[in-house]
């Protein structure tokens, strides 16, 4: 199985892409949220369909999600999740409104899209990264918003393949306002499961970069 072959050394290019894809993001949410925001990848690994559901809290766990299909050379499905704590602590901060908080439904839509923004730039950041890096086209699907249990959200986002991918590539994002101190930073996980055969052809890509 090709998944014994990824190196350190990959998973570093992995960090560098999503470092650099972090750094655009950052630039694109100073700029709505008219502050500086720091953004870094700590941690980026491979990992196992049921370790996936665990590090999102387990699959009864209510979360807030952005999934979207990633279309062109390399499909595959992407999920941003963040505890629905700190997402409401970003909608706070992003719509001005101190008392927002997933405790009483229907929400607010300006809060609902500000949190499809949020998405939008972080996933579009990291595919744009990886895009460059890789050569190969990747484009996203229009994002859906979800709140809900890890395990419906990913189940249900996953339906459509036929094949599930028994991996996924983590990259743990760790958002940082300057008004904010380290212990609140917004830590969310982005989940990438590429199709079966698009693994191949990432780590391909990568591992060509890797030869030289």
């Amino acid at each position: 199985m090709f998944i014994e072959k990824i190196s350190n050394m990959h998973l570093d290019i992995l960090k560098e892409i999503g470092n650099i894809g972090a750094g655009h993001a950052a630039t694109a949410l100073s700029t709505l949220l008219n502050k500086k925001v720091d953004m870094r990848v700590p941690n980026v690994r491979v990992v196992s369909f049921d370790e996936m559901m665990e590090m999102a809290g387990g699959s009864e766990n209510v979360v807030a999600s952005v999934f979207l299909r990633i279309e062109g050379d390399a499909p595959g499905s992407m999920f941003f999740v963040l505890p629905l704590e700190q997402a409401a602590a970003f909608i706070r901060q992003m719509i001005g409104d101190s008392g927002f908080s997933f405790d009483n439904p229907p929400y607010d839509e300006l809060a609902m899209s500000a949190l499809q923004e949020l998405g939008n730039i972080l996933s579009g950041s990291y595919l744009s990264s990886l895009s460059d890096f890789t050569n190969l086209s990747l484009y996203p699907s229009v994002p859906a918003l979800g709140i809900d249990m890890v395990g419906a959200i990913i189940s249900y986002g996953l339906i459509e393949l036929s094949q599930v991918s028994d991996y996924a590539i983590v990259i743990d994002t760790a958002l940082n306002e300057d008004e904010m101190k380290d212990f609140e930073s917004v830590r969310g996980h982005f989940f990438l499961l590429p199709d079966p055969e698009s693994f191949q052809i990432i780590f391909k890509a990568l591992g060509v970069a890797g030869d030289e």
